[in-house]
């Protein structure tokens, strides 16, 4: 619980924080569901006292996430994945068994309202090119790593353990991403 509040405590010290220096500008509606999923997800516990065996680590590309190397339509591009195969991971008929059909709806919305904006900054940013954004560089590392963790759920047989365990990383996963969304503010 305490690793949830820290998680918690980080996403709103980020919301406050002052303006980062890309222009697609991450509205505080953004932040605040983006904190709030964090909350939800943190309700979403199973049972990890009995889910030790199954920890695994999936390798979050960190290092292509929080580099201050990424333009503006790569770290939009790069948060959008995120939440587009976080979304498409949760809307799944496997995770409706999983979980609390209250908080995982919570989740669903929470995730397509922030996909929605950042459709919104990708477009602006864009102007409407089409771009080989999603199929190269930080942006594809963070669908390998997605694809990880549905191999991994499979391999599990999309068991209850499996799924919090994904849980806890989807919610480490949304932890590293706060200096990116910082920077989009």
């Amino acid at each position: 619980m305490a690793f949830v509040l820290s998680l918690l405590m980080a996403l709103a010290l980020v919301s406050y924080g002052p303006g980062g220096s890309l222009g697609c500008d991450l509205s505080q509606n953004h932040m605040l569901v983006g904190s709030q999923n964090l909350r939800i997800l943190g309700q979403m516990r199973i049972s990890p006292r009995f889910c030790l065996q199954d920890r695994k680590d999936f390798t979050f590309p960190q290092e292509m996430v929080e580099g201050g190397q990424l333009h503006e339509a790569q770290a939009i591009s790069v948060l959008h994945e995120m939440l587009q195969q976080s979304f498409n991971l949760f809307h799944t008929e496997r995770a409706s068994a999983a979980w609390n059909t209250t908080l995982l709806e919570q989740l669903r919305t929470g995730l397509h309202q922030q996909l929605d904006h950042l459709d919104t900054c990708l477009g602006q940013v864009m102007g409407g090119e089409d771009s080989a954004l999603g199929r190269t560089g930080p942006t594809l590392a963070v669908k390998r790593y997605f694809q990880g963790i549905h191999v991994y759920l499979k391999e599990k047989g999309y068991s209850d353990c499996a799924w919090d365990i994904v849980r806890l990383e989807i919610m480490r996963s949304f932890s590293s991403s706060a200096s990116l969304q910082e920077r989009l503010r």
